[in-house]
């Protein structure tokens, strides 16, 4: 008799572990603003921050998703630049570039005919390809388009409101955009013929701030 590859137990500390990785350098730079009210200050919490999320990420789970790898990697880089040169442009531009990249990745991904979100998500959610490259279209228009925003909220408002949407604005219109797509999944799933599971059905990617 085979062991099951995860107990409710295990996974349901891996998904407390994978909101860390995912939250804890956007949750450092929020408190850092708070406290200090400069952009370049909060960027030493974002680094940090960042830094420690990886690490216990990499720790608990042994390997590291490759979307919050890429997105705490770019933290890193950006928040320390924002620090070596006391400018908070570099911290500005984060959300757009990250989102931009991921935009890039998917879209291009696929007119060269492969599905990167499949790829990566393929182990927990089972659709049919034309379902797949619907919700990944869908996905790399949405980074596009946070990524246009980024541009005119930093562009256009004090550093007050650019780090409100930061943590608020991106992560509150990535979650209502990942729950949107529970029809789509569900969908994608009965036509595979895969047992539809409502946790899954909710899935999306890491959130990506």
């Amino acid at each position: 008799m085979t062991e099951p590859s995860a107990t409710p137990d295990k996974k349901k500390s891996h998904g407390w572990i994978r909101t860390a990785v995912d939250f804890g350098g956007l949750l450092a730079f929020f408190i850092g603003y708070l406290v200090t009210h400069s952009l370049v200050a909060a960027a030493w919490w974002l680094v940090a921050g960042s830094a420690v999320a990886l690490v216990v990420g990499y720790v608990a789970e042994k390997r590291l998703a490759p979307m919050p790898l890429i997105s705490g990697v770019l933290a890193l880089v950006f928040g320390s630049l924002t620090v070596f040169f006391k400018d908070p442009i570099f911290l500005k531009l984060k959300p757009t570039i990250t989102m931009t990249l991921f935009a890039v990745i998917l879209l291009g991904g696929l007119v060269a005919k492969k599905n990167v979100l499949k790829m990566l998500m393929g182990s927990e959610l089972v659709m049919s390809d034309a379902v797949w490259r619907t919700f990944t279209l869908r996905y790399g228009l949405f980074f596009l388009a946070i990524a246009i925003l980024n541009e005119i909220v930093w562009r256009n408002f004090d550093e007050g409101v650019w780090a409100t949407f930061k943590v608020f604005g991106i992560l509150g219109l990535t979650v209502l955009f990942s729950l949107s797509q529970a029809p789509l999944i569900m969908r994608g799933m009965k036509e595979s013929e895969a047992p539809v599971d409502p946790e899954e059905a909710t899935a999306a990617p890491p959130i990506i701030e």
